[in-house]
């Protein structure tokens, strides 16, 4: 019977804890960012149940500052501040989802057909994605928003336009990389087809960095939603929208409880998703985890 050998053993319990120490979830910022965005789906699922009014309810006298019957103040209507920030969750939050899971399938299929076929297919692919790249990102949603008309459906499509062709860029570079690997050249061999291959074969190497990026995404979608709503081609009156409630607080500037408030939760929102995403960068990152591995 042969001796246990301590050196395994330590190298053993000197690789968990250095698993341990390099682990995303120690990092403060990730933290905070998960919890930030952990509490604000909750208040965007209990918004009936944590807003102490309705978000159109005019209850009380208009511009009131912060006390203890209106912790966030009331506004030019005297609506509460307070409800219609919580309420305005339930608006900013789901269309930001909906608007990035958009812009990520229609990218990520562009950019993988484009890297798989090559040629023409990818030349005319990438050229209408560096038509889009040609605009700065909010002069080209605006125009987008303004000739579809300032609706809220139509900032989201607006946003979409403009987000799809960063998803087919990288997209494409990871399939292009990736396609005349061994793996995907067995698969051909093997009779599989061309959309088996690509969207089978080839999606494991494109699933972790288009959600690191679509984790990032999340905090700029909100911003630029509520951008367009600022400038009044997104939410309209009376609508309980972050971007509409700082437009309102633009105009009574000097009531700052009205615009302060909404701006924050736009702020913590955005931060929150560029600290989830940075951490599931280094989590996901190949060089990462074969650092931890060693």
């Amino acid at each position: 019977m042969t001796a246990p050998d301590p050196t395994g053993n330590n190298r053993g319990t000197r690789a968990r804890r250095d698993r341990a120490a390099r682990s995303p979830w120690r990092q403060p910022l990730a933290i905070v960012g998960a919890v930030l965005v952990v509490l604000w789906v909750l208040v965007a699922v209990l918004a009936p149940l944590l807003a102490p009014q309705g978000p159109l309810d005019q209850v009380s006298p208009k511009l009131q500052p912060p006390s203890a019957q209106h912790l966030f103040g009331t506004d030019e209507l005297g609506r509460d501040v307070l409800s219609r920030v919580i309420y305005g969750a339930r608006i900013s939050l789901p269309l930001a989802f909906a608007l990035v899971a958009l812009a990520t399938v229609l990218g990520s299929v562009v950019g993988t057909v484009a890297g798989y076929f090559g040629g023409w297919v990818d030349g005319a692919l990438m050229r209408l994605a560096d038509m889009v790249f040609a605009f700065p990102g909010i002069i080209l949603a605006m125009a987008v928003a303004a000739a579809l008309g300032p609706q809220l459906r139509n900032a989201v499509l607006a946003v979409v336009v403009v987000s799809w062709p960063s998803y087919a860029r990288l997209v494409r570079g990871l399939v292009l990389s990736a396609r005349n690997a061994e793996y995907v050249t067995a698969s051909r061999l093997l009779g599989s087809s061309a959309l088996r291959t690509m969207f089978v074969d080839l999606r494991p190497n494109v699933a972790g960095p288009i959600l690191v990026m679509s984790a990032l995404d999340v905090g700029s979608a909100v911003l630029l939603l509520s951008g367009l709503s600022f400038l009044g081609l997104g939410a309209q009156p009376p609508t309980a929208e972050w971007g509409a409630m700082v437009a309102a607080g633009a105009e009574n500037f000097d009531r700052w409880w009205v615009g302060l408030f909404p701006g924050l939760a736009i702020l913590t929102v955005v931060l929150a998703f560029n600290f989830v995403g940075d951490m599931l960068r280094d989590a996901l990152d190949p060089r990462t985890a074969r650092a931890i591995r060693e």
